[in-house]
């Protein structure tokens, strides 16, 4: 079988447990393409989902160690496997690999061709590589959940982060009036990606200044979320990424609270290719660093205040 770099862990744990070493490179199965990796972007909190490890998101199933991490890729279509249509060898394409497989810290990885879209044209694949995961959060949580409507009040906890960046972006051009929460150094930042106000939430409290929001995307969760009731007006919807919203206080509150873990979707993603083509979407990538370094990458997502995502390079070519 032929060898490829990769990194992968071969004991549950943390970075610590990351080597980057000579791995088996993976074939397709049907209805699976391989894809030679040029970019893949980590997550924050990734190495402590059951679902990194095994193949069930509650950790019952079986292990799978040794491991690679890293779910968002950006690369060329290798190889197909029976039954793949629609996509030739060659193609550039990017996606969100489901949590419950190999990753794409890896030259190559093997991936369900059916959540594989078309790679924007406007952007390298390093930037692509940041887009899946995020952006695909930010939109199930307003598009799907939420169904953010023109003209409506959104407030976004955490504007300045992988995610909130892409929320205030995507709520912005879907026409929403946008109130999001960062720190001083960030307020540029994300009244330049779409903000109309900026609530510094190291000083100030959000339910001093808001009031009949129609939409608050929680992306903080605890304390945070707690208080975003208040300024949620009746009938509105609280969407939350980090933890299910307390169905007492959405009651109290005479709203509705929604939690949710985003899923690989390429027609949500041709939805953001759409909009990143048209210049109403960019991602925001805080550094990009070669694959050999992730171990040190995923610890810098622990410590480090970032702007946007951390970036694998994998390799050059088309």
């Amino acid at each position: 079988m032929n060898a490829m770099r990769a990194v992968r862990a071969h004991e549950r744990g943390g970075p610590e447990q990351l080597t980057y070493e000579s791995a088996p490179r993976p074939e397709p199965a049907p209805g699976e393409v391989l894809v030679a990796v040029r970019a893949a972007s980590i997550t924050s909190g990734e190495l402590d989902w059951d679902a990194s490890w095994t193949d069930s998101f509650d950790g019952t199933g079986r292990d799978r160690t040794p491991v690679v991490p890293s779910h968002e890729v950006s690369g060329v279509v290798s190889a197909l496997g029976t039954g793949v249509t629609g996509l030739a060898v060659g193609d550039e394409v990017y996606g969100l690999i489901p949590f419950t497989r190999d990753g794409a810290a890896a030259e190559y990885v093997t991936v369900p061709a059916d959540v594989l879209a078309a790679k924007p044209t406007r952007l390298d694949h390093d930037s692509a590589a940041a887009v899946p995961l995020a952006a695909l959060t930010a939109w199930q949580g307003l598009v799907g959940h939420a169904e953010l409507a023109p003209g409506q009040h959104v407030l976004i906890h955490g504007g300045a982060g992988g995610v909130g960046s892409f929320a205030v972006q995507i709520a912005r051009a879907r026409g929403a009036r946008v109130t999001t929460t960062a720190l001083p150094q960030d307020r540029e930042f994300v009244t330049q990606l779409g903000a109309d106000h900026v609530v510094d939430y190291s000083t100030e409290r959000f339910e001093d200044q808001l009031a009949d929001v129609d939409v608050v995307f929680d992306a903080v969760g605890g304390e945070t979320q707690a208080r975003s009731w208040a300024v949620l007006r009746p009938g509105g919807t609280l969407v939350s990424i980090v933890q299910p919203p307390n169905p007492e206080a959405a009651s109290a509150a005479k709203g509705q609270g929604v939690f949710f873990v985003v899923e690989p979707d390429r027609a949500g993603l041709d939805a953001i290719t759409e909009l990143i083509d048209d210049g109403r979407l960019a991602p925001a990538v805080d550094r990009v660093v070669p694959l050999a370094e992730t171990p040190a990458a995923y610890e810098a997502l622990g410590k480090e205040h970032r702007r946007g995502k951390i970036v694998l390079h994998v390799g050059d070519g088309g």
